[in-house]
């Protein structure tokens, strides 16, 4: 068992979590018997128990009788029916310490905490032998922040039965809460003597020496420590850290050598040694040490990250040199390495340092070499492949992650992009359907919703109308703001003529968003001209004209269209000459321009 257990002082304390445990009180009258005897104690003032009443025959029947109806009621949910049926049996016999234990539970779903508090003293004075009365007492005590009442109550408890080490544990805590360190000491000295004698006991006596500022006593207990366990030097490092801790470095320092001469590669006391070098102002061997320490085969991964840590803040202190560090750094990776943590450190120094984004790649590589399943580390460089646009390398490396992390949403969503930025639109459709199937509930949102945004774009493209609205849907069903989505969705609508009602809608909510963006404005100016509200449209039109820094040909020809509607064919020309100048190539535009006359496509 550990030596000290944790409790929530602060918390609210319940004297039962649920209606079953009521169940508890019945078992109490079962198990325990209504007791007579009076019990001496004299730990703390603990109330004596109560002489109880003798009940003639009939009252003893009758109360048996309530009583066990009350049982029944609870056990069929009638809770109501089950509390009046105890409040009769009290009546009847107020000694009955099972009734208000039963009762207890009742207040405390109700939140009722004083009558709560009130029925389980009633109960444990009562009947203070029964175990299961005092220690619900003691936890009300400890929820309601009476520290004194539960130290009473734990020590009752403790009184009944000797073996309880868990009840020590409690009281040593509660001695502490009220810095009762005399009883605190007291207390471990009683579990020493049911446990035995162990580390974790001796150093929780000497946190207790420490609380009372008692120096001399504390370092008795350490150098008792270390002649019980001459053949463990951890513990005369331990008196070593103590001394250096207590500004007597002198003494600290012999502790060491003295495990340095026994044990030169105990890492316990070589570390220390290190803080011993930085206390007397002796940062050269403090650096020394250090990186003797960091590029050590036989330093534990975790001493080592947190020496490297403490290399690279300290020369960021005296001026930030990389030069050192990244020396450092190459010394420790020229070793194989098990893990990719400290080429991932690497990284993320070379990043705070702003070196070449190549540098840093290749730190990246070089994690991922060694863990070829880290996904983070993989996605950071695919993010820097894709910023430069290297597609080539963004599908090198998306390839082997879908066996490595086949549930990881990411890099489907790069490989298909990957795929689709080099217009290879098979393949990167076939990559959006295999990410596809690893949706599930706790998939990212945003990035499924645009894996069915970018299959529609694709499906649309591909003559698959229908399939691609299916698409849509899906992704409108993940992230009904999808904007791209439903810009463009509304748009295809709208080019067929079809479901112009909800195209609106869905356009609607892209301009609302927003609305200076010509290509929405754009999409829904086409679709009030496709429901003829031309006016309205020529409105859209021209802030999608002026919104847009490229002058597409497309918004152009659709301006053109608008003004031809509106019956000046003048400014419509003028329009669809602009749209041709723009790039605007199709047949369609020739014609009208020719012929000075709206065409349908």
């Amino acid at each position: 068992m550990k030596f000290i257990i944790m409790i929530t002082f602060g918390g609210r304390l319940k004297a039962f979590g649920n209606v079953g445990l009521l169940l508890v009180g019945v078992m109490t009258v079962i198990s325990c018997g209504s007791s007579t005897k009076t019990a001496s104690n004299s730990s703390r003032g603990v109330k004596p128990a109560v002489t109880r009443r003798v009940l003639s025959y009939n009252d003893e029947q009758r109360f048996k009788y309530f009583y066990l109806g009350a049982v029944d009621q609870q056990m069929k949910g009638n809770y109501a029916g089950a509390f009046d049926l105890l409040n009769h049996c009290q009546e009847i016999n107020p000694d009955a310490a099972e009734v208000y234990f039963m009762r207890s539970a009742y207040h405390a779903l109700l939140n009722n905490d004083s009558l709560t508090l009130a029925d389980i003293q009633k109960a444990a004075e009562l009947n203070p032998q029964n175990n299961v009365y005092l220690e619900r007492l003691a936890g009300a005590y400890i929820g309601s922040g009476k520290y004194d009442e539960a130290i009473e109550a734990y020590e009752k408890l403790y009184a009944n039965n000797h073996d309880r080490d868990d009840v020590l544990n409690v009281l040593i805590r509660l001695y502490g809460q009220q810095k009762d360190y005399d009883n605190m000491l007291q207390t471990i000295n009683r579990l020493e003597n049911l446990e035995g004698s162990s580390e974790e006991i001796t150093l929780a006596r000497m946190r207790v020496y420490s609380l009372k500022g008692d120096k001399q006593a504390e370092l008795a207990e350490l150098k008792d420590l270390s002649k019980k366990h001459p053949n463990d030097m951890n513990y005369r490092v331990m008196m070593g850290n103590w001394l250096l801790q207590n500004e007597l470095p002198a003494d600290a320092l012999k502790e060491y050598e003295y495990v340095l001469a026994q044990e030169p590669d105990n890492l316990m006391a070589q570390m220390s040694m290190l803080d011993y070098y930085n206390a007397i102002g002796q940062d050269s061997l403090a650096a020394e040490l250090q990186e003797k320490l960091v590029v050590s085969p036989s330093t534990p991964l975790n001493s080592k990250m947190t020496l490297m840590r403490g290399i690279v803040n300290s020369n960021e202190q005296q001026g930030g040199d990389s030069t050192e560090v990244l020396r450092i750094f190459r010394h420790i990776l020229a070793q194989p390495q098990k893990t990719s943590d400290m080429w991932e450190l690497q990284a993320a120094y070379m990043s705070l340092k702003q070196m070449p984004q190549d540098s840093i790649d290749n730190s990246l590589r070089g994690a991922l070499e060694v863990a070829p399943d880290n996904a983070g580390v993989r996605l950071q460089l695919i993010q820097s492949k894709w910023k430069d646009q290297l597609f080539d390398d963004v599908i090198s490396l998306c390839k082997p992650a879908l066996e490595y992390n086949p549930d990881e949403m990411a890099f489907y969503y790069f490989l298909g992009l990957a795929y689709f930025q080099k217009d290879e639109k098979d393949k990167a459709l076939h990559t959006f359907q295999l990410g596809v199937s690893q949706i599930n509930s706790e998939s990212n949102k945003e990035i499924v919703s645009d894996f069915y945004a970018i299959m529609g774009d694709i499906l649309h493209e591909k003559g698959r109308e229908q399939e691609a609205y299916v698409a849509y849907d899906s992704c409108l069903q993940w992230k009904d703001d999808n904007l791209g989505a439903l810009n463009n969705y509304a748009y295809y609508l709208s080019e067929k003529g079809k479901d112009l009602q909800k195209a609106e809608k869905m356009s609607y909510r892209t301009i609302k968003a927003e609305p200076k963006n010509s290509t929405f404005l754009d999409t829904y100016a086409w679709i009030l001209f496709m429901q003829e509200r031309y006016e309205e449209a020529n409105i859209y039109i021209e802030q999608a004209v002026q919104n847009d820094s490229t002058v597409s040909n497309v918004i152009l020809e659709h301006a053109g269209d608008i003004s031809a509607k509106l019956g000046n064919m003048k400014k419509a020309v003028e329009w669809w000459e602009k749209a041709r100048d723009a790039g605007g190539n199709s047949k369609v535009l020739i014609r009208k321009i020719k012929l000075r006359k709206y065409l349908k496509k």
